[in-house]
């Protein structure tokens, strides 16, 4: 039977003391276990996914080598905000399943471990530009809606691109519902920071020239 170690991670201290996402993750991942193999051990960190020197982490991964068992997370951005990390633990052959999608290929983690760290430098680069664009002008923030309504299109168009390129043909087989409950599942947001629906990615890959 697969032995599991489970990891778990909240931002805030807020969120740790009040279980706000955490239950959700405890759910997911004792709702997968119980179908899947045998829970050997808990980890938890009350950190920024940023930091991939946490604790927990480092604790759960080191049981994992020991027990040659595999890490399970409720979600792939539980883990790690860094597709670097997230390969270098892979090719070390230690196993990594997300509870909402256990049956993705390391193959497919890398591409949405990937598409994900993208979509937060795009949105990185689109405030900041947008801020020092406002100051330049000395515009009040928040009044330029139409410059913001531009940047947002150049920033979905350069994403639809990258997402059409990143995602295999296996993924691009399935309908427009399967692939956005795929990349809603792998912590992978749109452009402008919200989850997929099937509209969206129809949009999306429709501005990539699908």
């Amino acid at each position: 039977m697969t032995k599991f170690i489970a990891y778990f991670r909240v931002s805030t201290e807020r969120q740790g003391k009040s279980g706000l996402g955490l239950a959700a993750q405890h759910r997911k991942i004792s709702d997968f276990v119980s179908r899947a193999g045998t829970l050997i051990g808990e980890f938890c960190d009350v950190q920024s996914g940023k930091d991939d020197s946490r604790v927990e982490l480092q604790r759960a991964i080191q049981l994992a080598r020991r027990e040659n068992a595999k890490i399970v997370i409720a979600r792939l951005d539980r883990f790690s905000r860094r597709v670097s990390f997230i390969a270098s633990i892979l090719d070390q052959g230690i196993g990594l399943v997300c509870a909402e999608m256990p049956n993705a290929t390391d193959f497919q983690l890398h591409i949405f471990a990937a598409l994900a760290q993208e979509e937060r430098r795009l949105i990185s680069e689109r405030t900041k530009a947008a801020l020092a664009e406002a100051k330049r002008r000395g515009t009040i923030l928040g009044s330029n809606g139409r410059n913001l309504a531009a940047k947002n299109r150049k920033a979905a168009d350069e994403f639809a691109s990258q997402l059409r390129a990143k995602l295999d043909a296996d993924i691009l087989r399935r309908s427009y519902s399967e692939i956005a409950r795929c990349l809603n599942e792998a912590g992978v947001m749109t452009a402008t920071g919200r989850k997929f629906f099937p509209q969206t990615v129809k949009n999306y890959l429709g501005r990539a020239g699908e």
